[in-house]
């Protein structure tokens, strides 16, 4: 085991494009409450509210909208993370053993964290280990022991992860042709607009490997009633692919943090953003995996993390390369303090949504006609969290796990 001495080294510096690019996908997260898709709902000859509408909401199960890169993009970025952390760790003298109970009890606090937020919107304990906080708590002790070892180790893992899950979902029965659909919050119309066929079928909405493996799990807690699906198809087991998007990040922090000048930084990661949507296309189209962010397929892993690659090389040339970190400072506020804006983003949303209209009034926010009440009320909540974080920023006063 190292001693403080022997591992310290260098702290390393912060990069102010992770934050803000942290930030942006928190934003876009908090920024749920502007409601846009009820302001399309009241302009429905708009095609510009129903663009914004489209791309504020997640795809009914195959394909990809803006919202659903938040998640991804919030999991990549834990992987970036994980190189400087480690380093910062270790130039403060911290041994391994340190390091490995502080991973333990972040695992821990994550899980707990995220089923305390999931809790407080049916009001009553839950258990459900889909939401993002405990995806990434159940493979983050995974990625922490991933980072202390050579970057080879990153590469083979991820194969393993993307070969594997995609080989047992395949390998999992088809369901039958007297499945009842309707039982597990299927309908016929959804699955005539929206349902896998062939081979895709293998990935069909709550009636794959992942889902059955949740029929078991989650009955063993105590619950109103028997589980039987998700409503939205998420599933526990996806936090085994969200580990693969993990490992991306990982492997970019690594990357971020090498030796290579900064523009073959930049290059190194639009080749991998461009393979990386390349290869996610090519597999649904060729019918081998559909893109599908609701169970993590492979080819998700490898289409949203393009995506992840490409974003994180615009943040760093435009924030970090081009020195633009004015412009960027609404959005570092937020992502400096992350978890803190995913705490209030949905507490808030579950306790004191219409908080504002019962103190003021209702017609306050009609500023601009009733079609654009929702939005100029979701305006008012949004500036108000973002406040919030800023005072937080004021204080140093950064809520961490």
């Amino acid at each position: 085991m190292n001693t403080p001495d022997s591992s310290r080294e260098a702290a390393p510096r912060r990069l102010a494009s992770i934050d803000a690019y942290r930030g942006v996908v928190m934003f876009l997260m908090m920024a749920e409450v502007l409601q846009l898709c009820e302001v399309a709902k009241r302009l429905p000859t708009s095609a510009f509210w129903k663009f914004l509408c489209h791309h504020q909401t997640h795809v009914a199960w195959s394909g990809c909208s803006l919202h659903d890169l938040i998640m991804p993009s919030f999991c990549f970025l834990v992987g970036v993370a994980l190189p400087f952390s480690i380093a910062s760790r270790r130039a403060r003298g911290q041994t391994l053993r340190d390091m490995a109970r502080h991973t333990v009890t972040r695992v821990l606090l994550l899980i707990l964290v995220g089923t305390v937020i999931a809790s407080a919107h049916p009001h009553r304990l839950t258990w459900p280990f889909d939401w993002v906080l405990p995806q990434i708590g159940l493979g983050y002790g995974f990625l922490f022991l991933l980072g202390l070892r050579p970057v080879r180790d990153a590469w083979i893992a991820l194969g393993v992860i993307l070969v594997g899950y995609w080989l047992a979902f395949a390998l999992y029965p088809l369901p039958g042709p007297d499945f009842d659909y309707a039982k597990v919050a299927v309908s016929d119309q959804w699955l005539q607009e929206h349902g896998l066929r062939g081979f895709a079928a293998h990935w069909q909405k709550n009636s794959h490997l992942a889902w059955a493996f949740d029929v078991w799990l989650l009955n063993l807690f105590p619950r109103d009633a028997p589980f039987n699906s998700f409503a939205n198809g998420l599933a526990t087991l996806n936090f085994i692919p969200t580990l693969a998007t993990m490992i991306l990040g990982l492997i970019a922090g690594g990357i971020l943090r090498g030796d290579r000048p900064p523009w073959a930084k930049v290059r190194w990661f639009a080749v991998a953003g461009v393979a990386g949507l390349a290869g996610g296309l090519l597999l649904e189209a060729l019918g081998v995996c559909p893109i599908v962010k609701w169970v993590w397929t492979s080819s998700w892993v490898l289409f949203s993390g393009g995506w992840c690659f490409l974003l994180l090389a615009a943040f760093y040339v435009i924030v970090d390369l081009w020195q633009q970190q004015r412009p960027a400072f609404p959005f570092i506020v937020i992502g400096v303090n992350s978890i803190a804006a995913y705490c209030i983003s949905h507490l808030y949303s579950a306790f004191a949504f219409n908080s504002l209209r019962r103190i003021f009034g209702r017609e306050i926010f009609k500023l601009f006609g009733d079609a654009y009440d929702p939005l100029v009320y979701g305006g008012v909540v949004l500036l108000l969290m973002w406040l919030a974080l800023l005072y937080l920023y004021r204080v140093k006063l950064f809520l961490r796990i």
